[in-house]
């Protein structure tokens, strides 16, 4: 199958909508794991202490934070380019020669007909992620719940 045929087969079978649907599955399924992760994080962090002055103190009340992630932009680009082309050529040469009565003809004919075609096409799915603070009533309130089981000495 020529290149030409089977660029424009692979798009017509995979409609736009579909691929931005996809990608935007894809983000959202994503962006859940990524929050999902950072929950479990700030989990650790709150339930983590260190001793300081004879006292245990959570990490989360000495401001430790895990970063949470957010999908801030998404974009997908198809790129095609598609080129054909079709010469043909003819062409005739000859030779006339007169001698006393004679005359004598030399001819030289040629036919030539090209064709020729490419196809590219390219894409690409780019997101942009950008770090962001946890909410803070999450971090109020595992702070107020590790303060309540801090014991100090």
């Amino acid at each position: 199958m020529p290149a030409i045929e089977t660029i424009t087969s692979t798009l017509t079978n995979s409609p736009l909508s579909s691929m931005i649907e996809n990608m935007g599955l894809s983000i959202a399924t994503a962006q859940a794991a990524l929050d999902s992760n950072s929950i479990e994080m700030l989990k650790k962090i709150a339930s983590s202490t260190v001793e300081i002055g004879g006292n245990q103190i959570s990490l989360l009340n000495l401001g430790f934070v895990p970063s949470f992630y957010a999908f801030t932009e998404a974009s997908f680009d198809a790129k095609m380019d598609f080129a054909m082309s079709e010469s043909t050529a003819f062409d005739v040469n000859g030779v006339v020669s007169v001698e006393t009565q004679v005359v004598s003809t030399t001819v030289s004919a040629g036919y030539a007909r090209k064709f020729d075609q490419s196809a590219s096409a390219s894409s690409s799915i780019a997101a942009r992620m950008v770090s962001l603070p946890p909410p803070e009533n999450l971090v109020t309130l595992l702070k107020n719940l590790s303060s309540e089981g801090n014991t100090t000495t």
